[in-house]
């Protein structure tokens, strides 16, 4: 097994798109990359720790590879934005792809040559590539928030303009 972490903005966003895939055993949601240990949900929305909003993926390469999760990846962000996703603005909401090696290191930053050289976008790819940080769980009430609260995730999402822009780019 081998983990895959990525900052994609809201963290509820990010669990549906890598779920029920073969070979992809567990994700977490938590926070990545701050400077306090053990962060809680109240201290990371405040944006002042310097965490992002991520997921930590558990798959088998064997059956799903780290190239497939990002090509996964790309398409439910808005690469161009640094100050946060969509209707979520911070820096907790800021995309990254962390990676956990050298090949995954590689990987990810071939993947982001290809979404620029693609031309998708009209402003520059921001989204950074960074060595994992200590992950930590976020609270049992995120994790699988869109199967636990299916009505409020739906809200949500359709509030956020996450899915428009997805269709408009992707």
């Amino acid at each position: 097994m081998e983990q895959a972490m990525f900052a994609g903005g809201c963290f509820w966003c990010m669990v549906t798109p890598f779920e029920e895939l073969p070979g992809i055993h567990g994700i977490v949601s938590g926070y990545a990359g701050g400077t306090t240990e053990n962060p809680t949900y109240e201290q990371v929305k405040t944006g002042t720790t310097g965490h992002y909003e991520v997921v930590q993926i558990t798959f088998d390469p064997a059956l799903f590879s780290y190239e497939k999760l990002l090509e996964l990846y790309w398409p439910q962000i808005d690469p161009t934005d640094n100050g946060g996703q969509f209707q979520d603005r911070g820096t907790q909401y800021r995309t990254a792809v962390f990676y956990y090696n050298e090949l995954q290191r590689l990987a990810a930053l071939a993947s982001k040559s290809q979404v620029i050289i693609s031309k998708r976008f009209p402003g520059p790819v921001v989204t950074a590539i960074l060595p994992a940080p200590t992950f930590y769980p976020a609270e049992d009430y995120h994790q699988n928030y869109h199967i636990k609260n299916p009505k409020h995730y739906k809200e949500d999402r359709e509030q956020s303009g996450r899915d428009t822009f997805i269709k408009k780019h992707w």
